[in-house]
């Protein structure tokens, strides 16, 4: 296959390189896995769980292949979105998110020997706030190794959507301490409200996802609403840490109907950026464009 006989939202691509080190089985290293939404209507209806594809090139895809199916004692069964998966230690952990009637979205980290799966629960149930509707968790780890959870708090609560990041025990089962905020959804000047009847404006926050450049600045993609609908920018944090503070790109790196992306260096060095895009079920298709690290910031090279 390629990427466009695939449906699939939120994509994350893990290249595990042929020469990986560890005590994880290394059948399926040297490949590019894609991660993703993959459930045919994520948005209603029991949940399947996540599958996933592999690929030697980046252009001929192969699979599905089953990466988590729930027990039926899992808590959820319904909406399972943006899985994505980071080698850290001696295993693959993928960050999810779920939800359950009764119960408030949030993201959960399950673990797996191989990249492919199968992945099991890992923590207790989700690790942004029970009390919060939340989605999107991704893993940062600062420069001295220590784990932090980067999570979306959604508007359904505040309105104004938040980043937010809480700092994780060593074995990525709990958080420590409280989580603090990052930014808000409206700071960035080419996010735009949508109209919902629950607040006066409502301003989105989707899809964080860090990247730290070769000079050592700290990066972080998220989606929201621009001009033209679904949207993603950059944000950078003036201190290089998670605690920012955290500037806002003036414009978005993709301007419309695309989004919740991640950048992967390719086995050469070579940066992608991958998303979404159009933004409408059934039709969201895995992109890949080249990606380049500029002085003014990141930037397409399509």
């Amino acid at each position: 296959m390629r990427l466009e006989d695939i449906q699939i939202r939120d994509p994350f691509v893990l290249h595990v390189p042929a020469d990986a080190d560890g005590p994880a089985p290394r059948t399926s290293t040297g490949r590019y896995h894609l991660f993703g939404s993959t459930d045919v209507d994520i948005w209603s209806g029991p949940a399947t769980g996540f599958d996933t594809y592999w690929s030697d090139d980046l252009e001929h895809w192969h699979g599905p292949a089953p990466a988590f199916r729930p027990s039926p004692d899992f808590w959820s069964h319904t909406q399972y979105w943006a899985p994505e998966v980071h080698r850290y230690r001696d295993a693959f952990y993928m960050f999810a998110t779920f939800t359950a009637e009764g119960e408030r979205r949030g993201t959960q980290v399950l673990r797996a020997e191989r990249p492919e799966g199968p992945y099991e629960p890992w923590s207790d149930g989700p690790l942004t706030p029970r009390a919060w509707e939340c989605l999107d968790g991704t893993l940062h780890l600062e420069g001295d190794g220590t784990p932090y959870l980067v999570f979306c708090h959604e508007w359904k609560d505040v309105g104004d959507g938040e980043v937010q990041a809480v700092r994780l025990s060593d074995d990525l089962r709990a958080t420590v301490g409280e989580p603090f905020l990052l930014f808000r959804a409206s700071e960035a000047p080419w996010a735009r409200s949508i109209p919902r009847p629950e607040f006066p404006e409502v301003y989105v926050t989707d899809g964080p996802s860090m990247h730290r450049t070769r000079d050592g600045r700290l990066t972080m993609l998220w989606s929201s609403f621009g001009d033209s609908g679904y949207a993603m920018g950059v944000a950078t944090s003036a201190s290089g840490d998670i605690a920012g503070p955290w500037t806002q790109a003036d414009e978005p790196i993709w301007p419309a109907d695309g989004g919740h992306g991640m950048i992967f260096a390719d086995a050469s060095g070579k940066l992608f950026l991958t998303l979404h895009t159009p933004n409408r079920t059934p039709d969201e298709r895995a992109r890949l464009f080249p990606l380049e690290e500029t002085p003014d910031g990141l930037r397409l090279r399509r």
